[in-house]
C-alpha cells in the first residue's frame, strides 16, 4: 500500500494486517499505538515496538526479535539507491510494484 505524500503509514498498519498470519509484529517507535498494540493482540501475535518517548509507561519489547528488523530496513535501504523507487516515481501501483520486482532481481543478482 502506498501512502499520499506526507501521510504516516500507521494510518495504513491495520489494513496491511488484515488476513496475515503472523506471531510477531515488528515495527519501528512511530507505530506505537494502543490501538495498533491490541489489534496485534487480537491476532494472537507479539508486538514487538519500542516504545515512543511520549509514553508515560513504557512497554516493554524483546530486543533480540526487534534486532532482526535490521535487515529489512537495510535491504529497502539499498532499493533506495534507485532514484525510481525512493522518489515514488510510478504513480500507478502496479507499476510501482513492477519497479520494485525489477530492483530485487537486480539487487539479488548483484
Amino acid at each position: 500500500m502506498i501512502t499520499p505524500g506526507q501521510q504516516g503509514d500507521i494510518t495504513t498498519a491495520p489494513a496491511l494486517l488484515e488476513g496475515v498470519p503472523a506471531r510477531c509484529v515488528l515495527a519501528d517507535k512511530a507505530y506505537d499505538s494502543n490501538a495498533l498494540r491490541a489489534l496485534i493482540r487480537a491476532k494472537r501475535a507479539r508486538a514487538v515496538i519500542p516504545s515512543n518517548r511520549s509514553r508515560k509507561k513504557p512497554i516493554r519489547h524483546d530486543k533480540a526479535i526487534y534486532r532482526r528488523r535490521n535487515q529489512v530496513e537495510r535491504c529497502i535501504n539499498r532499493l533506495k539507491h534507485f532514484r525510481r523507487f525512493a522518489t515514488r516515481y510510478d504513480r500507478r501501483a502496479a507499476r510501482f510494484l513492477a519497479f520494485i520486482h525489477l530492483a530485487c532481481a537486480m539487487q539479488w543478482a548483484a
